[in-house]
């Protein structure tokens, strides 16, 4: 069943309604039902050729974090560069590019200030977004990090149509920010929160959603490029080429979430564990692991697949974690236990998406 379909009660006008929120914006449902891409989808309608794809689009703003400089010493750059101050100025000035356009943009937040991620979501929600974009960007112990990492909720095979919004943005990060060079992740939520994936996400399920993490602060060159406004300008018009390829294609579904399964919790390091020394090994690991594969005894065996799981849980979101599931899937296969790897196969179908070239 596509999240379209979902039976809601309707109010006196005829919109969607639910019983779960509380406040007042959260009463309406009305993105998942009026975002106006047609019955059995969630993506853009097929423009006609010509015209501006952004007109008239509703597109919905987040800018990560805020009001956080108090409560946390992981979201700073060497320099202290925090990155919710970078999320906001980028944030404004792609605003203003797509208002230029004739978009309509909705934002979470325009100050230095905290915003409940479930009100950032049901905002979204409420207002009919087309499309939700979360800004942030990101950090890791391993100070020569950094590359894109976009994230969409759930599983692949049944968020397409934000699958289709990350894949856009992934490309034109690595275009616009990279010059064409960076390894690019486009990853489920779930792989850094296996519970439940990410609040924001899971909340405006049904609108064509990602998370945006454009570069690491934690890279000394570029926490200084990131406090160039110049340097953001770059991003706001990653995002809206992003955009603007996005609307230009034929929308697709967003169906109900896990219709085709969970895929078993993978457990990870979260946020400041990710700045530990342990975490800083992530690539090694990845590396070592892969020379004991190659010798195929099975105590290398044994050892390899120890390596991968701990890169993989130092890491998640990294551009090898995807493989080094794949190797874990094939150990497991090795040693005859083939539901396990299975499991393994299907997180990175469904968790780790190939960006083209």
């Amino acid at each position: 069943m596509q999240i379209s379909a979902f039976p809601f009660r309707l109010d006196s006008k005829g919109h969607p309604m639910t019983q779960n929120f509380t406040v007042p914006f959260r009463q309406v449902l009305g993105a998942v039902l009026v975002l106006g891409y047609g019955a059995t989808a969630c993506g853009p309608s097929q423009p006609v050729p010509g015209e501006n794809v952004l007109e008239g689009k509703v597109v919905f703003l987040d800018p990560g974090h805020g009001g956080t400089a108090e409560t946390d010493d992981f979201r700073v750059g060497p320099t202290g560069e925090r990155e919710e101050w970078v999320n906001l100025r980028v944030a404004l000035t792609l605003r203003e590019m797509l208002e230029a356009r004739g978009a309509r943009v909705l934002m979470s937040r325009t100050e230095d200030v905290a915003v409940p991620l479930q009100d950032r979501a049901d905002s979204a929600v409420a207002q009919g977004a087309d499309v939700f974009l979360s800004i942030h960007h990101n950090a890791t112990a391993d100070p020569v990090v950094n590359f894109p990492i976009i994230y969409f909720h759930g599983n692949a095979s049944e968020n397409q149509a934000s699958v289709a919004l990350g894949r856009a943005v992934a490309r034109e990060f690595r275009e616009g920010l990279f010059e064409g060079e960076a390894p690019v992740s486009l990853v489920s939520d779930h792989v850094i929160f296996p519970a439940a994936g990410a609040a924001v996400l899971r909340h405006s399920y049904g609108i064509p959603g990602i998370i945006g993490e454009a570069t690491f602060f934690t890279h000394p060159p570029e926490e200084e490029r990131l406090k160039d406004p110049a340097y953001n300008r770059r991003e706001a018009e990653a995002y809206v080429a992003a955009l603007e390829a996005f609307f230009a294609e034929p929308g697709l579904p967003i169906e109900e979430k896990y219709s085709t399964g969970q895929v078993p919790p993978f457990q990870v390091f979260q946020e400041a564990d990710r700045m530990n020394e342990e975490a800083e090994r992530w690539k090694a690991n990845y590396l070592e692991a892969l020379e004991l594969m190659e010798t195929g005894t099975p105590g290398a065996l044994a050892e390899a697949y120890e390596l991968f799981t701990l890169s993989a849980r130092s890491f998640p979101d990294s551009w090898v974690a995807g493989e080094c599931h794949r190797h874990r899937a094939e150990i497991l296969e090795a040693l005859g236990r083939h539901e396990e790897a299975e499991q393994e196969r299907r997180r990175v179908r469904e968790f780790y998406v190939p960006v083209a070239g």
